[in-house]
């Protein structure tokens, strides 16, 4: 259950990504303006998109923050204007500001890099009825190329993920949170044995079922290693 909508994970999901910034790696300054992106997300919507979501700060590696006051101009007007397109909407954003502009909004999905490890962003998660996508990165965007380990990146990352699946396991409310987790993981980074490796998706929990590593979003799909369509975008 996201939100408004209850999304069945019988078949892959498409989030189409709207980057209401200058500097995001795959679109930045195409849908800058609140036109642009309220333009593209429908566009989207009619290549096939199932789920919109709108981002307000590039999280690609090397990237610097940007205030909150800066995020909320960027996303609340373009939220304001996908709301009622009839897909599920996602707000990308670790800020619990953010979040909470969005959520009373009405947004159907919460979608944090930083895995709601911020207590605030939890809190926010947890009173909210938004699905909700753990994500996992080492250090922050501007930090998180900085000579990047991992010795077991599956393990860990799993690992990771879990940890943060029983946090939301023990909020007050733990079956409705457990319902509302997905995972997913997006690296670029040393891994031992050399090499890079460049996307993991993992879902963390589905209700009443054990977490299955390698499915795109959700439970009971076939792991994947295809990577993104770049005409649907990428999320920072």
């Amino acid at each position: 259950q996201c939100g408004r909508f209850s999304i069945p994970l019988d078949r892959p999901k498409i989030m189409g990504i709207v980057n209401v910034t200058p500097d995001s790696f795959s679109d930045g300054g195409e849908h800058e303006t609140t036109e642009q992106a309220i333009s593209h997300a429908k566009l989207l919507i009619a290549q096939g998109a199932d789920i919109l979501d709108i981002g307000g700060e590039s999280t690609r590696p090397g990237a610097a923050p940007v205030s909150v006051e800066e995020e909320l101009q960027r996303v609340l007007p373009v939220l304001r204007g996908v709301m009622d397109l009839g897909v599920p909407i996602s707000i990308d954003t670790r800020r619990p500001q953010v979040m909470a502009e969005a959520v009373a909004l009405g947004v159907d999905l919460l979608n944090d890099v930083n895995g709601f490890r911020d207590p605030q962003a939890f809190e926010v998660a947890v009173n909210s009825s938004s699905g909700l996508c753990i994500m996992h990165m080492l250090g922050e965007p501007r930090t998180m190329q900085d000579n990047p380990q991992y010795g077991d990146v599956v393990g860990e990352v799993t690992d990771f993920l879990m940890a943060r699946c029983q946090a939301f396991d023990q909020a007050d409310d733990k079956e409705a949170c457990r319902a509302r987790v997905v995972g997913h993981v997006e690296i670029t980074g040393s891994v031992a044995g050399g090499g890079i490796l460049r996307q993991v998706a993992i879902t963390t929990r589905a209700p009443q079922e054990p977490a299955l590593p390698g499915s795109a979003m959700g439970a009971g799909m076939p792991p994947s290693t295809t990577p993104p369509s770049n005409d649907i975008g990428t999320d920072e």
